[in-house]
């Protein structure tokens, strides 16, 4: 089987509390009232390539879950999506989850656990999936799978996608085998010290030694992408947020359906700006993934 993407990554349950406002220690806010509680299959990786699939793209996902309600809840997720588990790992350990918190506005906190033992086994990575692939995407939660697999890829002249939200040990490691680096707002700070997006982009260029695109989500903000020497700034689009969880994730399918398609970097990054914020209007990371006419229907009202 060939496919668009292959994925390695995290998935999780989550479960999501709306709140009133957004607990404080010591105050008024110590103690709130839930509105509303759901559980809910989401992931960084899970979220992605749900949002590829909803695009129309032929996925397969490399991860791993507990055998326990929740890993088989994730497993049926995944098959009605049409992402293909065969080669996902179950072990006997508790699969990942996640408490997610949200306000009035949208905006959220997430609470995260997952077990040691959830690590795909590098060499049990199956090579003849991530070569049939034609871009492999990977996150930051299994770093010794997402730098093998990535250096797999890249070895079988596969492009490479990434999602880092934060900065780990692994990270320097990882860099050198992504082809097309997307970076949360504050990894890029992070990596470089700098204060200034435009300025962190820049230095990135030089200390990767990478000469295609650098992009760098920033929220409400929209994004930033360093293509050759030429800065770009894409905002992002008005829209009335409910759920602003998974948005990054579906930034990235959006972004990857762009690059398979072979659009410049201003569509590509436009395209997956939309994606995200239709995302925000409707509630869950996955829940909230969108259908390419949503996207397209909102890159027209605001064109």
């Amino acid at each position: 089987m060939n496919w668009d993407v292959v994925g390695v990554g995290a998935s999780c349950v989550a479960h999501v509390c709306r709140l009133p406002a957004f607990p404080e220690p010591g105050g008024v806010r110590a103690k709130l009232r839930v509105q509303s509680q759901n559980r809910a299959c989401g992931g960084q990786m899970a979220t992605a390539l749900a949002t590829c699939a909803r695009l129309g793209l032929r996925t397969a996902y490399l991860g791993v879950v507990g055998d326990d309600d929740d890993g088989r809840r994730i497993r049926l997720e995944l098959a009605e999506r049409g992402i293909s588990a065969d080669h996902m790992v179950v072990r006997s350990s508790p699969t990942a989850t996640a408490t997610i918190l949200i306000d009035p506005t949208g905006d959220r906190i997430v609470l995260w656990q997952r077990d040691a033992d959830l690590s795909y086994p590098p060499a049990e990575l199956p090579l003849d999936v991530i070569t049939s692939a034609r871009l492999l995407h990977v996150d930051d939660v299994d770093e010794p799978a997402a730098i093998e697999a990535a250096r797999l890829a890249r070895g079988a002249g596969i492009p490479v996608t990434c999602d880092i939200d934060h900065v780990t040990p692994g990270t320097e490691a990882l860099l050198p085998f992504i082809s097309h680096p997307v970076f949360a707002e504050a990894a890029t700070l992070e990596l470089t010290g700098e204060v200034d997006q435009e300025r962190a982009l820049r230095r990135l260029r030089i200390r990767l030694r990478h000469a295609g695109r650098l992009v760098v989500t920033l929220g409400d903000q929209g994004a930033l992408a360093l293509d050759g020497d030429v800065l770009l700034a894409v905002p992002a689009f008005r829209v009335s947020t409910v759920d602003t969880t998974g948005a990054g994730d579906v930034f990235r399918g959006g972004y990857i359906y762009a690059i398979l398609n072979g659009w410049p970097v201003a569509t590509a990054i436009r395209f997956a700006n939309a994606a995200a914020a239709v995302s925000c209007t409707k509630q869950g990371a996955m829940g909230g993934v969108p259908a390419l006419p949503e996207i397209e229907a909102l890159l027209q009202i605001q064109a």
